[in-house]
């Protein structure tokens, strides 16, 4: 790293709701373009940043980490308060500090966390409609819960692989797999050393798919097995879905900060 160039992390939460993804795009307003423009302000100068995940259009997060360097001499309180006072509502740091320069966002993080949120009713719901997904059917969170079991472990994970995934690789670490009841709301949540486009939300489709009673909890078995995403369900909308939580080698001490969104308690200890 040139002298004189320092290395921060920040982490950020943002609504999906209104943007591309993460990722920036020329056709789109997307949340890293908004991120960049914020701490370029803040530091008198363009920069660049990089996350630990390019989270999918709609798609939401509580605890995204972002790198970028910068030669602008400023605290954590300065960042994170600079860069709010210019970002859309939707978007916010909550907290931000210099590392070393061998941090990295994306490779230097050891698993990621997500959450999909269900609020399963006869009627949709008209607060929070952008954060949750609605199912007006009865699901059966055992059923659901039962097949998570046969997600666990390094697999070959193309039944659940999106379409233009760029990866070099289907396979993939899931380290854990749950369902459980928040009040009215039902929520999986999975770890994972990383994961394929759309994984998490056609995981999701195809749990739904065992909730309704459609099918038993070992068709995921069967789905891994045989490796066709075109034999599974439908993919799950985006809307449910959040990036609640990035882990890291203890020697970057990244604060510990709540998993969840704000309506949704955090319920399982990090992995």
């Amino acid at each position: 790293m040139p002298l004189g160039i320092k290395r921060y992390a920040a982490v950020v939460e943002y609504d999906g709701s209104a943007f591309c993804g993460f990722q920036k795009q020329k056709h789109s307003p997307s949340v890293q373009q908004e991120l960049e423009r914020a701490l370029s302000y803040v530091a008198n100068s363009p920069l660049i940043l990089s996350c630990a995940g390019r989270t999918d259009t709609a798609v939401h997060a509580s605890h995204q980490v972002i790198h970028f360097d910068s030669s602008a001499d400023r605290t954590g309180h300065n960042w994170v308060q600079g860069a709010n006072s210019q970002l859309p509502d939707s978007i916010s740091l909550s907290w931000a500090d210099e590392l070393g320069p061998d941090f990295h966002a994306r490779f230097s993080a050891t698993s990621r966390t997500y959450r999909y949120v269900i609020a399963p009713g006869k009627s949709r719901p008209a607060i929070l409609a952008n954060g949750v997904t609605w199912v007006k059917f009865p699901v059966n969170p055992a059923a659901m819960e039962e097949a998570c079991k046969y997600l666990l472990g390094e697999k070959d994970f193309s039944a659940f692989r999106g379409a233009g995934c760029q990866s070099l690789s289907p396979f993939r670490n899931i380290t854990s797999a749950n369902i459980y009841q928040a009040g009215q709301l039902l929520v999986f949540e999975v770890s994972a050393n990383a994961f394929v486009l759309h994984m998490v939300r056609n995981m999701m489709g195809a749990l739904l798919e065992i909730g309704y009673g459609r099918q038993e909890p070992s068709w995921i078995k069967k789905l891994l097995a045989e490796g066709d995403r075109s034999q599974s369900a439908a993919t799950a909308p985006s809307n449910g879905l959040y990036l609640v939580h990035v882990k890291y080698p203890q020697q970057f001490a990244l604060p510990k900060l709540p998993m969840g969104p704000v309506f949704l308690p955090d319920k399982l200890t990090p992995s």
